[in-house]
């Protein structure tokens, strides 16, 4: 049986090992130059996948959009991404996403995630909550495969919507429960 400092260094390693394997510096991964770069292309995918979510995205009071998220685990686990509050197609603010797990799980994985706020209400919950987390109002998807996520803006029935797409890597439990998101300054 493997101790408990025996797990949590590995867990460290393997997540040193994810964060080196970027090509970017920190300073420049971080940049909101970067992450508006970034976000903009991961919209264009989802756009390009599945064209209904365009309606969705013009019709949002915002959109929160993390371009990549990293999560890695070995027994411990935890998941990071950055991204940018758009509000009418605009940079507003930047925001980053942090989650923790512990249980039976081994691997990495990065995906994309993009959160749709459907009302102004559901938005000004979300900007004045350091620490926001997703809750029963909101309802999220998870694409492996295919080409339409089978969604558009007259079948969206809650305030808040997610999808999770790109996936890239091996890592069962892709999940955003427990995920909290922070405001950043950028």
């Amino acid at each position: 049986m493997l101790s408990v400092k025996t797990l949590i260094s590995n867990f460290f390693l393997l997540i040193t090992i994810c964060s080196l394997s970027s090509c970017q510096s920190i300073d420049e991964r971080n940049s909101g130059n970067i992450i508006n770069r970034d976000a903009e292309l991961v919209l264009q995918t989802l756009f390009e996948i599945d064209p209904d979510t365009i309606s969705i995205y013009k019709n949002a009071s915002g959109t929160l959009i993390i371009p990549r998220i990293t999560k890695a685990g070995f027994v411990l686990g935890g998941a990071y991404g950055e991204g940018v509050l758009r509000i009418n197609e605009a940079p507003i603010d930047f925001y980053s996403l942090a989650s923790a797990s512990y249980g039976l799980q081994i691997g990495a994985q990065q995906y994309s995630n993009i959160i749709f706020f459907m009302t102004e209400e559901a938005l000004q919950k979300f900007r004045v909550k350091d620490g926001w987390e997703l809750g029963a109002d909101a309802e999220v998807v998870f694409r492996d495969k295919g080409y339409s996520l089978g969604i558009s803006s007259k079948t969206i029935s809650k305030p808040v919507y997610a999808v999770v797409f790109d996936q890239k890597g091996l890592l069962a439990g892709t999940s955003l429960v427990g995920a909290k998101f922070s405001r950043l300054i950028r």
